[in-house]
């Protein structure tokens, strides 16, 4: 039987109408605020111990984040070794001044260094007077950085280079504009014949009398005849610490508190191939005899001024402990063979020693003449980045395993196998776990350690970030599921020892890698949203970490809950919720054997956006970051709305017992 027309659009009409009601319901529903109630533990004794190491960095030279990043130095292949050994080569990114009618330059192997024989050769064609008179100005090669050199007005930058003449010499050092217009700071270098005859050495510090974050380094002359240059350093004076390393990019490093340093790798220490990996007795002693490499993971050349003695530097300067990755004779392609992997072996029982051994030690002894006698405090070394499936890995690693035991006995050692789901099948101290993922995986990875074994080895999660289109160069999203991974952790922390986000910087002229934490160029710089989840967990290292539960809660919120105490003895109850859906919580805060009389002040942070896909940029810095209220003291239960999306931390602060609220005539009570 059959409908008419009219009925058939009748029975539409009534069907069009059900299915939005459904709709309607179904959406109310979705957009419905959720309630949940957190239940924590607060009482005096309650909790149990945060690692001391929980939080911590990790450091590559991936992205140029060292050469041309943290390390300060200005000058771009800095020795003209990139182009490698063989000469002519190319000596991009120096660009010669002056046409072919005036200068020819080319590279020769004439270096005064035996460990990179490269060096620059430019024969002066025009002269001051005569037929062929140089141009204003002169002559010469200039460098223009990594992307520009960010020259700022009344600081100073030392500039230090090699020179060798067949004659007196007269040399124009210059800071000027990327196109060699305007003079920022300059200087003329004169020297007999006989004062440069063989290489010399010149320093000279430049002060800048106008600002230009895209300026270059100039070395010019208007004098005929053939000169050689080589190591040409320039860097600023004010460093982070005095140490060398750019004061911005290292200050927010700092902000985090790392409790560790990893480096310095990652798939730099392994390289593409082993004769291409980072070597670290090639990075240490003066900076003019460091013959620098070509990391063909990453695809750069990097003169290897922050070798590894800058790295010890560095973590001690940031009052972070050292772990230092070692290559254990694998590489991307190639493996050593166990039977002849003792060479490695020796040069890792090497590197310790140069990191502790004592000043009149073989390698003490060199660390003591780069100007640090007393030993860096290294207790953790790992065997390697990412080896574990290669062959001959195991057997590798005992030969390490067993060698540095027997001389290092309190060292901790890190495999690179997981140990997360079943039992390692040779001995370790920690297990390195990495984990690159979507942001709905990353944020089910929560409970990734709920059923780790609680004997043996801990964990080290090394490397984690949300990567893919969920990221972006820095995403909202990224940063709200790695917030959630964090908890989970944070939760875990008894069998979670160690953990840092990857990678930790990028110059936005040399993206190899999205997304990572810290963001910069020549002159500017700006945090990720995951840097500011990162600092949302600054205080949790050596914390204590209260039980808390969630009571029917929904699946897209975790939370956890910490007691620390700040650098001025302040005590703090910290309360962290991660809401990974889209809708808003009402979440309760229920505190158990709190006196509420001891809390005074309670400071909210919120980081959240109105997309969640919203990043930071250089036209807006702070698009994503954590907003901040305060509020007077609260009772035993707290109830906070919880945007979805979003990632928020409490801090109900502490009365000292022996100071008054106000407007109270006698002292408050404190429970801590």
């Amino acid at each position: 039987m059959g409908l008419s027309k009219a009925s058939c659009c009748v029975s539409l009409l009534q069907l069009f109408i059900v299915v939005s009601l459904v709709f309607q319901c179904y959406a109310n529903k979705l957009d419905a605020d959720l309630n949940a109630t957190l239940i924590v533990n607060a009482s005096d004794g309650s909790g149990r111990p945060i690692p001391d190491t929980l939080f911590g960095v990790f450091f590559e030279e991936i992205n140029h984040a060292g050469a041309g990043g943290l390390w300060a130095e200005l000058v771009s292949n800095r020795g003209f070794e990139a182009g490698g050994p063989n000469t002519p080569s190319d000596i991009d990114p120096w660009t010669i001044i002056g046409n072919e009618s005036f200068v020819n330059v080319e590279t020769d192997r004439t270096s005064l260094f035996d460990r990179n024989k490269v060096a620059l050769r430019l024969e002066v064609l025009c002269d001051s007077k005569g037929d062929n008179i140089c141009p204003a100005g002169g002559v010469g090669v200039y460098n223009p950085g990594f992307w520009g050199m960010n020259i700022e007005q009344g600081k100073k930058y030392k500039v230090v280079f090699y020179v060798r003449s067949t004659g007196s010499r007269s040399l124009t050092v210059s800071l000027t504009g990327s196109n060699g217009v305007g003079n920022l700071a300059s200087t003329v270098i004169t020297a007999s014949a006989s004062d440069v005859s063989n290489w010399t050495k010149v320093e000279t510090i430049l002060e800048a009398k106008a600002t230009d974050h895209n300026s270059r380094l100039q070395l010019t002359t208007t004098t005929k005849g053939v000169i050689w240059l080589d190591q040409v350093s320039a860097i600023p004076l004010d460093t982070y610490k005095g140490h060398g390393f750019r004061n911005d990019l290292a200050e927010m490093v700092a902000a985090l508190k790392p409790r560790f340093i990893r480096f310095p790798g990652g798939c730099f220490v392994e390289g593409e191939h082993l004769r291409n990996a980072f070597r670290w007795k090639a990075t240490v002693g003066p900076w003019e005899e460091r013959p620098g490499h070509f990391g063909d993971v990453w695809m750069y050349w990097t003169d290897d001024g922050f070798g590894y003695f800058e790295f010890l530097q560095l973590a001690e300067d940031l009052d972070a402990l050292p772990i230092w990755v070692f290559n254990n004779g694998i590489s991307h392609t190639d493996e050593v063979d166990t039977s002849v992997i003792s060479p490695f072996v020796q040069e890792a029982l090497d590197g310790i020693e140069f990191a502790r051994g004592d000043p009149t030690s073989k390698w003490g002894s060199i660390r003591a003449s780069m100007g640090h006698l007393e030993p860096f405090d290294l207790r953790y070394v790992a065997v390697g980045n990412e080896d574990c499936g290669k062959k001959n890995y195991r057997g590798n690693y005992l030969k390490f395993y067993s060698a540095i035991k027997q001389a290092y006995p309190d060292i901790q050692i890190i495999s690179n196998c997981d140990a997360s789901s079943h039992p390692l099948d040779h001995p370790a101290d920690f297990y390195d776990f990495h984990i690159y993922t979507g942001a709905s995986n990353m944020f089910s990875r929560a409970n990734a350690f709920d059923r780790a074994s609680r004997s043996g080895p801990k964990a080290f999660v090394s490397e984690y970030a949300v990567t893919g289109n969920d990221a972006g160069t820095g995403s909202l999203l990224a940063a709200i599921a790695e917030a959630g991974f964090l908890i989970g952790l944070e939760n875990n922390s008894d069998v979670v020892s160690m953990i840092s986000y990857a990678p930790l910087f990028v110059n936005a002229n040399d993206r190899r890698w999205n997304p990572d934490a810290i963001v910069f160029n020549s002159f500017q710089l700006y945090g990720t949203p995951s840097y500011w989840v990162q600092k949302f967990f600054s205080e949790s290292s050596g914390a204590t970490l209260l039980n808390s539960s969630l009571q029917t809660p929904p699946s897209s919120l975790l939370a956890s809950a910490i007691r620390w105490q700040s650098v001025d003895k302040r005590n703090y109850i910290r309360i962290k919720v991660v809401n990974f859906g889209t809708n808003t919580v009402n979440l309760k805060i229920s505190l158990d054997g709190l006196d509420p009389n001891t809390v005074h002040q309670t400071d909210k942070s919120v980081l959240t956006s109105a997309n969640v896909m919203d990043e930071n940029s250089f036209s807006q810095l702070k698009k994503v970051v954590p907003i901040q209220t305060s509020s007077e003291a609260v009772g035993k239960d707290i109830s906070i709305i919880v945007p979805p999306r979003s990632f928020t931390s409490l801090d109900l602060s502490k009365q000292p017992s022996n100071l008054k609220m106000p407007g109270s005539d006698s002292p408050t009570r404190s429970s801590m």
